[in-house]
């Protein structure tokens, strides 16, 4: 089990974005996200319990931002 889990909508349509978030950890910071199929528009990272990076009114996190806030959270 990973400590990285992105929650995304897949009525959404969000399940690429979820992948290309994960790609991105596994590139810069050789780490699996476990990749968790959600509704209701959701789309979070977490690390842990933590709530590192998440979707909100108007804003969707890029991969740059995802990476940023998961190692900001390790340390």
């Amino acid at each position: 089990m990973s400590d990285v889990t992105i929650i995304y909508c897949r009525p959404c349509g969000y399940e690429k974005r979820a992948k290309d978030a994960a790609a991105a950890l596994r590139r810069h910071l050789a780490l699996e996200a476990d990749l968790v199929p959600g509704k209701g528009g959701i789309f979070q990272v977490k690390l842990g319990d933590r709530i590192v990076a998440s979707r909100s009114k108007g804003h969707f996190p890029g991969t740059d931002e995802i990476v940023a806030a998961v190692t900001a959270a390790r340390h």
